[in-house]
Order: C-alpha cells, then sequence, then structure tokens
C-alpha cells in the first residue's frame, strides 16, 4: 500500500484539503493531532516527558500542561529539539501501525512539519498544499484567535513554502481562487495509479 504525506505551512489549508481526501475514501493520519494523544496516552512517552519537564509537565487530571511545556520550548531551542526528538519517533511508530490496519490503495499522513522532522522518508510521495503568505497569516489570526506577530514567529520555525514546494510531487494551490477540487481529483487519481503499480 502506497504512503503519501501532505503537508503545507500553517494556514495553508491542509486540513480542507484532507477533508476532501477523506471523502474520497483515503485514510488520513493527522500526525499532529496523534502527537497531542500520544503525549497523554503512550504511558512511555508521558515518563519521557516527565523526566525531561518534571512532573508540572502533567496536570492533577492527567492532561498535558500545554502551557508550562510551551513556556519552556518557545524560549529554549535545544528543549524543543529533545521533546521532539521524543515525539516524533512515537508518532513514526503509531502511524506505521495505524498505516498497516488501513485497506485503501494509500494512505495520507498530513502534518505540519513533514520536512523538519524527517518524516517525509518514510513516505512513497509527497504532497504540498500552498497559499500566499499574506493569506495564511490572515487565516490562522482568524482561526486562533492571534495577532500577527505570534502567527510570523510560527512561520518563522517552519521551511520556506517555495522548498516544500520544490521538495513535493504534487502541488494544491489553496489561494482561494484556484479550484481545489480538480487539483485534489487529479493527484488522487495519479496516487491510485501509483499504488495499482
Amino acid at each position: 500500500m502506497l504512503k503519501a504525506g501532505i503537508t503545507g505551512g500553517i494556514g495553508s489549508g491542509k486540513s480542507t484539503v484532507c477533508r476532501v481526501f477523506e471523502w474520497l475514501g483515503v485514510p488520513v493520519y493527522y500526525a499532529d493531532d496523534r502527537a497531542k494523544q500520544l503525549m497523554t496516552e503512550d504511558a512511555a512517552l508521558r515518563s519521557e516527558i516527565r523526566i525531561l519537564f518534571g512532573d508540572e509537565a502533567y496536570l492533577p487530571d492527567g492532561s498535558l500542561n500545554r502551557a508550562h511545556i510551551a513556556g519552556i520550548v518557545f524560549s529554549d531551542a535545544d528543549m524543543l529539539r529533545q521533546l521532539n526528538a521524543l515525539v516524533h519517533p512515537a508518532v513514526h511508530r503509531d502511524g506505521a501501525a495505524w498505516h498497516l490496519r488501513q485497506t485503501a490503495p494509500y494512505t495520507l499522513r498530513e502534518a505540519a512539519l513533514l520536512y523538519e522532522s524527517g518524516g517525509y522518508r518514510l513516505l512513497d510521495k509527497m504532497v504540498a498544499v500552498t497559499a500566499p503568505a499574506e493569506l495564511r497569516i490572515e487565516r490562522v489570526m482568524a482561526r486562533d484567535g492571534v495577532d500577527r506577530s505570534a502567527v510570523e514567529a510560527r512561520l518563522n520555525k517552519q521551511w520556506p513554502e517555495e522548498k516544500k514546494v520544490e521538495m513535493a510531487d504534487f502541488v494544491i494551490v489553496n489561494d482561494g481562487t484556484t479550484p481545489l477540487l480538480p487539483q485534489i481529483l487529479q493527484v488522487h487519481r495519479a496516487l491510485s495509479l501509483e499504488a495499482d503499480k
């Protein structure tokens, strides 16, 4: 079974595109969402996170203390690197097990940092969703209720969109003008054909 990845910068519209693929019957593994779940559900990962960030990494109800961890990793690049070194392998293992349970011709793994994490190396094909920077900033400000500087700070932690596009096998333009559905159908047909080989 073919394993494809789908990525794009923050606010590019990956989730919208993935919902269309799901409607077409393609299983989608949302890596960023699963990472959040694994950080609370995976006992070994919880233990490693506690060692790295202390007992205050988790709230009394067992949920992740996002504010505590964010306060550390956003000001300490080495701690962010160490957190990613714990979480990314757990997500890769979970995603691989999920993929084996699927029966469709191909699956999609959706993640914002597929290139940055090296996760793309485990996949057969890559799809990049792209949109103009200003539109992406506006989308995230509206979606998350944050100001421009907060969005730009998050943008600066990701690879430039041009680099993602350059490395992708397929590109879907989500600029609010170019029709999305024909692009998605074209990629779907190409991936289905590739999976049949």
